[in-house]
């Protein structure tokens, strides 16, 4: 706990001052003011992040977590837990939907075994930080033990802390790991106190019937384990997963060094919420992509008060409506930074009130 207390400690406020003089620029561009809506605020919101009046993005990475999930047992999924390790094959392939989507924005994937359920071949696109092979069944048991869930955290902020010696601007998160809507939707759950039915969606694609088991299934992982709601680190052991808390500590390590932060879907929902309830100044950080399918995402949005920027019916995960996301936040920045002003561009400006 001790180098996630520090990190955390690191985590300061916006700039309001610099912000206020970036609504002054805008204001001033060739538009009528606040017709750009909120690409307009993404533009300040992220001058606020990171004390820059022009900043510029060179450097994008998308962190794509991968970890199995002990639940699977418990036929949660569409799909075999074997797919965890075979998905991660493919994003170092190049291969998958993330891949596609971080090329197109310019941005680079880090991919990282926090705890896949097999031991995958080495490879220098891949960062091997495995915590075990896979949680524990959570209908049974915690997932994790305390320490692990601690050692998942602080996983993630030396991803995060490794990557960043190569430059950063602006991260997206992504995860892979079969069986991890199921603790997504129990993390939900405890933190925002709705009932498993409100939170819970068919995940992979699941049937009728697959989902009222599955609802089942986090219900009795609650009544079991009993999560404390004002301890995140024993919500995260008691029915997390080792890549939402990896996740996690990324974000708290991109807040404490001015980094604005794109979460993906569902996953990466439950992540940032287990790090707002680490520390809640983290919310100045984060910025929701998209809205999920998953219904229970829509929540945790709304608790953590986001409002995401695109909804296209997304529910793969990865970092792919994060990678979008970060390509909308750059057109705002260019915006900024790239726009005539009425001086410049010779065009008079509103007569009326």
């Amino acid at each position: 706990m001790q180098n996630i207390k520090k990190i955390t400690d690191k985590i300061a406020g916006l700039d309001y001052k610099l912000m206020d003089l970036t609504q002054k620029g805008l204001d001033n561009l060739t538009k009528p003011q606040g017709s750009l809506g909120r690409l307009e605020e993404l533009a300040k919101l992220i001058v606020g992040i990171t004390k820059k009046g022009n900043p510029i993005f060179k450097d994008k990475v998308v962190f794509t977590l991968a970890a199995d999930h002990g639940v699977t047992e418990e036929g949660v999924s569409a799909y075999p837990k074997e797919v965890t390790a075979q998905m991660v094959y493919n994003f170092l392939r190049g291969g998958a939907g993330i891949n596609v989507l971080a090329k197109h924005i310019g941005a680079r994937v880090v991919v990282a075994d926090v705890g896949v359920a097999a031991d995958l071949e080495p490879n220098p696109k891949l960062i091997i930080r495995k915590i075990n092979y896979g949680t524990k069944n959570i209908a049974v048991g915690p997932a994790m033990t305390r320490l692990e869930a601690t050692k998942s955290i602080e996983t993630g902020i030396e991803i995060f802390e490794d990557e960043f010696k190569n430059g950063i601007d602006i991260i997206g998160t992504g995860d892979m790991g079969i069986g991890n809507t199921t603790a997504s939707s129990a993390i939900t759950a405890v933190f925002t106190g709705c009932p498993v039915e409100d939170v819970t969606g068919k995940g992979t694609g699941i049937d009728d019937r697959g989902l009222t088991n599955k609802i089942e299934i986090i219900k009795t992982a609650l009544k079991i384990n009993n999560p404390d709601p004002n301890d995140p680190i024993d919500v995260l052991s008691k029915v997390g997963g080792f890549e939402i808390g990896g996740i996690t500590g990324i974000i708290l390590a991109a807040a404490a060094k001015r980094i604005p932060v794109v979460i993906d879907g569902f996953i990466s929902g439950a992540a940032a919420l287990t790090a707002y309830h680490i520390e809640p100044k983290v919310k100045d950080y984060l910025i929701a992509s998209h809205c999920s399918v998953e219904k229970g995402h829509r929540i945790i949005l709304s608790h953590i008060g986001l409002r995401p920027i695109l909804d296209l019916d997304l529910r793969l995960g990865e970092g792919t409506g994060a990678a979008l996301g970060i390509n909308i936040v750059e057109a705002a920045i260019k915006i900024l930074t790239q726009m005539a002003t009425f001086k410049s561009a010779g065009v008079s400006k509103r007569t009326k009130e």
